[in-house]
């Protein structure tokens, strides 16, 4: 297969080195040669500066979107009217406008567009889904994940107030760009019914965006919670809690083991001396790594490119988004936003 890669920093090198561990030789570079990252790899990949002449000259079975967030429409609808099968970014956008002309042109063409949220392939969190559609935490009740980097610590290569993450006309802010979360409480417990937001630019960091964001969720199955993020926690964390009426489920990203905490079966009424919670853990694969995420995305491309349905489809980032915005909606009004 042919693909093209739309964007060479930092997560179009990752796309880059998993397609070509995976056995993918036949890519094509879709440059400005902005990226501020060594070209030595590259080296013997033809580059295109044009995306016009790139698909009419190439004829890319699939398109890797991975250009700056606001860019993002700019390189995946002319992908799409050429009916190539897209791995785009998340977030899919900055705002909404345009993504039904992407929509179209994906449904006219047969296009298949899988969003690159990359936490739907973690081996735990998987597990925590399974967990919870076996009803095994019985009705999920609340739920809260915190998630925290210090931004200048991304790409230390670089100057963080000129990265896409700081710089609100490229699509940046800790809301659009730490959107896992938005997408994976929707994968773990479906869709949301309303949110609040109280977000901002808090800290001393230069950036023009928000760097924090608390995100209050009520999920359309009565659960109600929360999202944190923000750029500058050090040290880092990313943690999610899940509590239902028979149980807890904790996770943190540092070691990536679930716990599930429950109650013994014949507990059932309130004591004055309650039994210890059995706990019961959930590790990683031996060897794993972060970018076994990304591996396993990449593959999942490849099967989409070959027929398969996305795991994480166009719909599911138009949500995430939707779902970010409305938090930003809600700062600006100070009014719940429904969906």
């Amino acid at each position: 297969m042919k693909f093209l890669i739309a964007g060479l920093g930092s997560i179009g090198r990752r796309h880059f080195r998993n397609l070509v561990a995976l056995g993918e030789t036949d890519l094509v570079l879709l440059r400005t040669r902005k990226a501020t990252l060594p070209d030595d790899e590259l080296a013997g990949y033809p580059v295109e500066a044009d995306l016009a002449e790139a698909l009419k000259r190439h004829k890319p079975e699939a398109v890797v979107v991975a250009n700056p967030t606001s860019m993002h429409l700019e390189v995946a609808i002319p992908a799409a009217e050429a009916g190539c099968h897209i791995l785009l970014e998340k977030p899919v956008s900055h705002s909404l406008e345009g993504l039904d002309l992407l929509q179209q042109a994906a449904a006219k063409s047969g296009s298949r567009i899988l969003v690159g949220f990359q936490f739907r392939y973690h081996p735990t969190i998987n597990k925590a889904r399974d967990l919870i559609q076996a009803g095994v935490l019985g009705r999920v009740l609340t739920v809260h994940s915190h998630w925290g980097e210090y931004l200048p610590n991304w790409h230390p290569w670089e100057d963080y107030r000129q990265s896409y993450a700081a710089r609100a006309e490229l699509g940046g802010g800790v809301i659009v760009t730490l959107t896992h979360p938005l997408d994976y409480l929707r994968y773990l417990l479906g869709d949301v019914e309303a949110l609040w937001s109280f977000n901002g630019h808090l800290s001393p960091l230069e950036v023009d965006v928000e760097d924090m964001a608390e995100i209050g969720l009520r999920f359309v199955n009565g659960a109600v919670g929360g999202v944190h993020v923000n750029y500058f926690q050090r040290p880092p964390i990313h943690k999610l809690e899940i509590v239902g009426t028979q149980g807890t489920l904790r996770w943190d990203n540092a070691d990536g083991v679930l716990h599930h905490l429950r109650m013994p079966a014949e507990f059932g009424t309130y004591t004055a001396n309650p039994p210890a919670a059995v706990v019961e853990q959930f590790p990683l694969p031996e060897g794993f790594d972060r970018n076994h995420l990304f591996v396993a995305q990449t593959q999942h491309f490849l099967d989409v490119v070959n027929g398969a349905q996305p795991i994480c489809g166009l719909n599911d980032g138009i949500q995430a988004l939707k779902l970010a915005l409305g938090a930003k909606e809600s700062q600006t009004t100070g009014r719940l936003v429904e969906f």
